[in-house]
């Protein structure tokens, strides 16, 4: 996988702009005032900076956005990047600064003279977020990658700062490259493969085979992949970084590396996008090695479902009844709505042997939820109001999208069966509503549970704030400042 921007913090040297070779950002705060690195651009450049500064283009900025002179006369660097910025600038606005900066960078160098401008280890996050491609499957050559230095007033505080930040990105990163892959490169084995990789980073994994699986009675997430020659298999990776004594929290992931819809097959048009049906599974593990790498004091388990849904003689049919793990009896209208099949099976497993503090999971499971929100937020459904609160204070303190969704006994009624205990889907109506109804039907009374579904911030045809088109690695940051907010210490 691909790392994130080495980044190196240095004190402020208003000499080095002069001869500094590839790209220099100098951060102008409120009122246009000049600081020292700014003063010696100027100098250098016979007054451009200041020209720039008082022209309209530079007045319509926003916080974080950008204006570059290219070919600066008297510099060597190849542009002058000046950053319109404020003296008590919020996060989101230093991530946005460095995003708009990795969107210049291309692989050049690129010394960026913060001087006393705050926040320096966010906008090394948010550059470090916002350089990232994803093309291990391209033949071109790649270039050297450039140098990136940040010269600021506490070089050494900021670089403790943005250590633990950048561990998050690394953990984004892998989210990220995860859902990128096509499909035939991430099978469920190979999925499986690069999460035991981890155990190198102090996670202990385990892999639970299809023999495994079907001894202990999931035959819900079974039935999900026995169309497909690739075996299904369940990841359980352990960070134990709190008390020995703490009931963990518990990550659940829907790993669905392809899904065509089984028999109830999707449309030709678009099923190329269903590489990302594994996006739970992929936060999941994203937010496994970031806890990780910057060594969390908590404990955490995460559990990840992974099967590839495909037609075949050996397929579930609609109308099948299935036995869950928990012994409850499903009856399936619909083989593409196999997600949640996955998913109660391995949320079912993770409250029996872990009895964790709380639960989540996380799925990109309803086509509905996009109808419901589009591409900014993530469906929210919990069973416990303080637990919900949390995450969402966690969510947006990283500005990531997430609004909470209802649950009742009104949509429950929608999943009777005639044949079993429930049917699989509830009809057009409250779609994401009525799959999260259902995974409550597998969440234990005593455990606080919150369901996310994120089919709609997963992967994005757009670029976000801080990614390219495609996979976003949405829900790290928040499942790490949950962890960081709620659990540690706890």
């Amino acid at each position: 996988m691909r790392k994130p921007t080495a980044i190196r913090f240095e004190e402020n040297r208003p000499a080095h702009i002069m001869g500094h070779e590839g790209r220099v950002v100098i951060f102008i705060t409120d009122q246009a005032k000049l600081d020292s690195n700014a003063r010696r651009a100027n100098a250098l450049s016979k007054g451009a900076i200041e020209r720039a500064v008082q022209s309209d283009a530079f007045e319509k900025l926003k916080v974080g956005q950008v204006f570059s002179i290219a070919m600066p006369h008297g510099l060597k660097a190849d542009a002058i990047d000046i950053v319109r910025y404020t003296r008590k600038p919020t996060v989101a606005q230093a991530r946005k600064a460095g995003a708009s900066l990795a969107k210049l960078r291309g692989k050049a160098n690129m010394l960026i003279a913060l001087g006393a401008a705050r926040l320096p280890q966010d906008v090394a996050m948010g550059l470090a977020m916002r350089d990232y491609t994803f093309d291990p499957h391209k033949t071109a050559a790649d270039a050297p990658e450039g140098e990136v230095v940040v010269q600021c007033a506490k070089p050494e505080e900021a670089e403790a700062a943005a250590g633990a930040l950048l561990a998050v990105a690394e953990g984004v990163f892998m989210t990220r490259d995860l859902i990128n892959e096509p499909a035939n490169v991430l099978t469920t084995t190979e999925f499986a493969e690069r999460l035991v990789e981890m155990e190198a980073l102090g996670l202990t994994v385990e892999v639970l085979d299809e023999e495994e699986l079907a001894r202990l009675g999931m035959r819900t997430l079974l039935c999900v992949g026995q169309g497909s020659d690739s075996p299904s298999k369940v990841v359980v990776m352990q960070w134990n970084g709190g008390a020995e004594d703490t009931p963990p929290l518990a990550l659940v992931g829907k790993g669905v590396v392809f899904d065509t819809g089984g028999i109830s097959i999707k449309p030709a048009g678009g099923m190329e996008d269903m590489t990302m049906d594994m996006g739970g599974a992929g936060v999941v593990a994203g937010t496994m090695r970031a806890l990780a790498l910057r060594g969390a004091k908590a404990n955490v388990v995460g559990l990840v479902g992974l099967v590839e849904n495909m037609p075949s003689g050996n397929a579930t049919r609609p109308g099948d009844v299935i036995t869950s793990m928990k012994g409850d009896t499903v009856e399936v209208i619909n083989t593409d709505a196999e997600g949640r099949l996955v998913l109660c099976d391995v949320m079912w497993y993770a409250q029996e042997r872990f009895e964790p503090e709380a639960m989540i999971d996380l799925a990109t499971l309803t086509g509905a939820i996009i109808v419901g929100l589009g591409h900014e937020n993530a469906g929210v459904f919990s069973n416990n109001d303080a637990f919900c609160n949390a995450f969402l204070t966690a969510a947006g303190a990283e500005n990531e999208g997430a609004w909470r969704m209802p649950l009742g006994d009104g949509y429950d009624a929608l999943l009777k069966s005639r044949i079993a205990d429930m049917k699989n889907i509830g009809g057009r109506a409250a779609g994401s509503v009525t799959a999260a109804q259902f995974l409550q039907r597998f969440v234990k009374d005593e455990t606080p549970w919150i369901h996310l579904d994120i089919a709609g911030v997963a992967s994005v045809k757009t670029e976000t704030a801080l990614a390219p088109v495609g996979a976003t690695g949405w829900g790290v940051m928040a499942l790490n400042r949950l962890v960081q907010d709620a659990f540690e210490g706890s």
